[in-house]
């Protein structure tokens, strides 16, 4: 949450955790001893906690999910966590440096083409970031998508907070708009997790780019070391970037230099990538729409260059 009453400093942004309890997704954890600090937490819990989708034989293990149909494990299995019960957790508010947007990607290479050329680490100019917020796309591999109606992803909605809101969207879109105009101090990224372009990486993808982020300074962020993504809707992507003295491959930087993707089959992801958004961002278009969101989603419905989004904000 992310409050005024917070006594937010000027061009800063300072949150803290708008929950009691965590809704924890608990997938990844297949069989004992993969994650040893759940174990221990849902096996020794100080209270009783609430699982779904999972065998109820006592104890409730998180590993053992109930099942869809023979063989077909719920691909939704969540527990309830107090954050209480959470040690080393912070309490108080803290001043955000980086916000960064996590897209589930699909895997995307010459013989499946897709929407997954999102590389490891991208930088977005602050007009771009909320055009990602707008959207907030739901997609590969995410078990809260349960209807899509044929299509690759949904839009989870204005600051992905849409589910949990009231009102009309635009007025949501004004005010994450003012927000970001107000926190000009704030950097944005983009990170994929599931794959990067033909590359099954699960998480690990996000693990490595907050490594890359914790360790970056403003040279890393500087126009030099930035280049314009492929697709102007990912922003940028860095020339150089490393975790703690090893360089990251370019082509976990840069989708479109993977030998099994290149330039074409790229080309043909971002183009499923941006119409998705276009068919989103469309909507916003409402009379009372900030007129400077109006000129941020009618660039990009122009198919602008990434350029143009600099100094909107």
């Amino acid at each position: 949450m992310c409050h005024p009453r917070h006594g937010v400093e000027k061009n800063a942004l300072c949150a803290c955790d708008a929950e009691e309890a965590w809704f924890l997704r608990v997938d990844h954890v297949t069989a004992q001893g993969m994650d040893p600090h759940m174990e221990h937490m849902t096996l020794e819990s100080p209270e009783p906690l609430i699982f779904l989708n999972m065998k109820p034989e006592e104890p409730i293990k998180v590993w053992e999910h109930t099942e869809d149909a023979p063989g077909v494990p719920c691909p939704n299995p969540r527990v309830i966590m107090p954050r209480k019960f959470v040690p080393g957790i912070i309490h108080d508010t803290v001043n955000v440096d980086i916000r960064n947007f996590g897209l589930r990607a699909p895997a995307t290479h010459k013989g499946a083409v897709s929407y997954g050329i999102v590389g490891m680490v991208h930088i977005l100019p602050p007009a771009l970031a909320w055009i990602w917020r707008l959207v907030s796309p739901r997609g590969h591999a995410n078990p809260s998508v349960t209807a899509a109606g044929g299509k690759l992803m949904q839009a989870e909605g204005v600051g992905s907070y849409w589910p949990f809101a009231t009102g009309r969207k635009v007025t949501q879109a004004n005010l994450l708009l003012n927000q970001i105009r107000e926190s000009g101090d704030i950097r944005y990224t983009l990170t994929p997790n599931q794959n990067v372009g033909a590359w099954n990486v699960k998480f690990m993808s996000e693990w490595l780019g907050r490594s890359v982020l914790t360790g970056a300074d403003d040279s890393f962020f500087a126009r030099d070391n930035l280049l314009e993504a492929r697709c102007p809707l990912l922003g940028y992507t860095p020339r150089k970037a490393g975790v703690e003295g090893f360089e990251i491959p370019e082509e976990f930087l840069r989708v479109d230099t993977q030998p099994e993707v290149g330039p074409e089959a790229y080309d043909q992801g971002a183009r499923m990538l941006t119409d998705f958004f276009k068919e989103e961002l469309s909507r916003f278009l409402q009379d009372d729409l900030d007129p400077l969101g109006r000129k941020i989603i009618e660039l990009f419905l122009s198919d602008a260059p990434v350029g143009d989004y600099e100094g909107l904000i």
